[in-house]
């Protein structure tokens, strides 16, 4: 596979991902983060982390809205859930170093 088709494709997974992280709102980023180690907010800052490798001043507020395809704070009023006792017990333990 040639490096332009690689990009392409990796491109591809990245838009249906995050397509489908817009469409399951039900899902909790502190149960991603659980999960997974990551979540919304950690693909938002790996966005703005790649637009500033190649020298692109993208705000952190951009970036969050690019992921969530809508302002932060309007995802959050809509969707976002107070975390439970255990979750956030769960967060302490696993949280992520990244």
């Amino acid at each position: 596979m040639d490096d332009q088709t690689k990009l392409e494709l990796e491109a591809a997974v990245f838009r249906r991902l995050v397509d489908h992280l817009r469409k399951r709102t039900d899902v909790q980023n502190i149960d991603m983060m659980n999960l997974t180690g990551f979540c919304r907010n950690c693909l938002s800052n790996w966005y703005q982390d790649a637009a500033q490798d190649k020298g692109l001043d993208l705000e952190k507020a951009d970036a969050r809205e690019i992921v969530y395809g809508m302002p932060y704070g309007e995802w959050k009023d809509k969707y976002q859930t107070e975390a439970s006792a255990e979750q956030k017990a769960a967060f302490e333990t696993n949280k992520p170093e990244h």
